[in-house]
């Protein structure tokens, strides 16, 4: 039997939503291991004084499954 567990990120990115995706995964895999699988519940974006897309804004939910 395994049982996981859930955790809640939030991941900015000047380059897109997936640089976003991808940098928060990388950065919790540094410190959490056997995830399995991410749920993205939110994205924004930051808009400049300019009217321009300033950062891209990724919250997401990471399931990773408990050791022994």
């Amino acid at each position: 039997m395994s049982v996981g567990k859930v955790i809640e990120i939030t991941s900015t990115s000047d380059k897109g939503f997936e640089d976003a995706i991808e940098k928060g995964i990388a950065k919790a895999g540094k410190t959490v291991d056997n995830i399995k699988g991410a749920w993205i519940s939110e994205q924004k974006v930051e808009i400049g004084d300019d009217g321009s897309i300033k950062n891209y804004l990724v919250n997401m939910r990471l399931t990773f499954i408990l050791g022994d």
